[in-house]
């Protein structure tokens, strides 16, 4: 039997399932879990300049953050506080006792990535990670690459013979 071309996304998606579900024990007090300790990684690090920004960072919809937000402040993790720059503005920001539970759990979840990576010997692991790292900063800092770019760009169009056509185009034909 051949064996399948390589297929991104499965790995990916493949890696991603199994570590959020060796995760689980320990972000389970966490609020939100694995999406909570995502958002309070996310505010720590980032410093996003609003509610919105931060949900665009994480990949998540804006509502599922304020109920976030709203549930990691309750636990005196995060606070909101008024931009100083916009008064209508509130800027979310880690608490120390965020700062601290957010440490514990990185050394919590070493383990966890180890038995993820098992496959993989240690400069492998490092090596993983590290592209990795490289990959999503690229990818957030500057949006998609050009490549993935006009592929969505693409997405929405269709072969017609050996004519491109916008599925947009198509409709109106």
């Amino acid at each position: 039997m051949p064996v399948a071309a390589a297929d991104l996304g499965w790995d990916l998606a493949t890696v991603l399932r199994t570590y959020i579900r060796s995760a689980e024990p320990v972000l389970g007090n966490l609020p939100g879990g694995a999406r909570g300790f995502r958002l309070l990684a996310s505010v720590a690090r980032d410093r996003l300049p609003s509610q919105q920004a931060l949900a665009q960072r994480v990949g998540l919809d804006r509502t599922v953050v304020t109920y976030l937000l709203d549930d990691l402040a309750a636990a005196g993790l995060l606070e909101r506080q008024p931009d100083p720059v916009d008064r209508r503005a509130r800027r979310v920001v880690i608490t120390q006792a965020g700062t601290d539970l957010l440490a514990e759990l990185g050394e919590r979840l070493h383990p966890v990535q180890d038995e993820v990576l098992a496959s993989l010997d240690e400069a492998e692991r490092t090596q993983l990670r590290a592209l990795l790292n490289r990959v999503a900063h690229d990818i957030s800092s500057g949006g998609p690459p050009p490549q993935l770019q006009e592929t969505r760009d693409n997405l929405g169009r269709v072969r017609l013979g050996h004519e491109l056509v916008s599925a947009g185009d198509r409709a109106c034909s």
